[in-house]
């Protein structure tokens, strides 16, 4: 049996480590999926609101709607109170970015992505509780969730790139 390690309130296993460890690396990308930085990077100004092809999402699009969604995602699981935006219409932006726009959503999504690993690697939470007003959602289940909404859409920015002429 895994020796245990007293951290906080819970005691921590290795295999509650492992899967802290685990967890973190697909929130942050680089192994099965590229990660939101490299993805992001060096995207020019004229390309930010470029449609990619027909119905396709521009990169605009895709990093607003990836901060909006991680953004409420995190706050419903930490804050009773949080009220999610109305879907669609709360998830996608409208317009083209200004520089300004644009490099605060990068920050932000940066931020809110730095919140949702330091909510694993806090090892006084049980990630396999239920949020207290989740409806029966397990903190887990919703830090997965971020994982899984960031990794579809950065393969999509991936795409988007190739198909504007901005990927190697």
């Amino acid at each position: 049996m895994p020796k245990a390690k007293k951290s906080g309130r819970t005691t921590q296993t290795a295999g509650d480590a492992r899967l802290r460890k685990n967890v973190v690396e697909v929130l942050e990308g680089g192994h099965a999926h590229v990660g939101w930085e490299k993805a992001f990077a060096g995207i020019p100004t004229a390309l930010r609101a470029a449609p990619p092809g027909p119905g396709l999402h521009t990169l605009w699009e895709l990093l607003e709607h990836m901060r909006l969604a991680q953004q409420d995602i995190l706050r419903y699981t930490l804050d009773p109170s949080w009220v999610s935006p109305k879907w669609p219409e709360g998830y996608w932006p409208k317009a083209a970015p200004t520089e300004a726009q644009w490099k605060a959503s990068l920050k932000a999504f940066r931020s809110d992505l730095a919140e949702v690993v330091a909510l694993v690697e806090d090892t006084s939470r049980d990630l396999t509780a239920l949020i207290p007003h989740g409806q029966g959602r397990s903190y887990l289940r919703q830090v997965l969730l971020v994982a899984d909404h960031n990794a579809h859409h950065l393969g999509q920015v991936v795409s988007a790139r190739r198909l504007l002429g901005n990927w190697k």
